[in-house]
């Protein structure tokens, strides 16, 4: 595969996680920055690092796997490899300031993770 084929590779892969959604934050994984890479090699396999918004968020086991079901599916992917770590450990601090307005939190709130507005 040439470089402009595994650039338009991955762009088709980002916009596929673009589609998925945490289901308790109403904004897709990429744009919450869920996603801190996607490399795509010569031969189409894919590796995807991600985290969740919390250790114990519990989407932790079934969001990686529904991103490898779906971004497997997309045409030109070989095979996918999901990650998942909390190195850095995300925190609203990495949301965009349009993104934070779209959530309510456009305010002097300080640095906050998700664990901050869990029950």
């Amino acid at each position: 595969m040439k470089q402009e084929e595994i650039e338009t590779l991955k762009e088709r892969v980002i916009a596929v996680l673009k589609t998925i959604y945490d289901p308790e934050i109403p904004i897709d994984i990429w744009t919450l920055h869920l996603i801190y890479g996607v490399d795509v090699d010569a031969e189409g396999n894919v590796k995807i690092t991600m985290t969740v918004t919390a250790p114990n968020c519990p989407v932790a086991e079934t969001l990686p796997a529904e991103v490898q079901i779906k971004v497997q599916a997309v045409m030109g992917v070989k095979s996918v490899d999901v990650e998942l770590t909390f190195d850095p450990v995300w925190s609203i601090d990495m949301l965009s300031d349009e993104t934070k307005a779209d959530l309510g939190l456009d305010g002097e709130y300080g640095s906050f993770t998700a664990a901050d507005f869990m029950y």
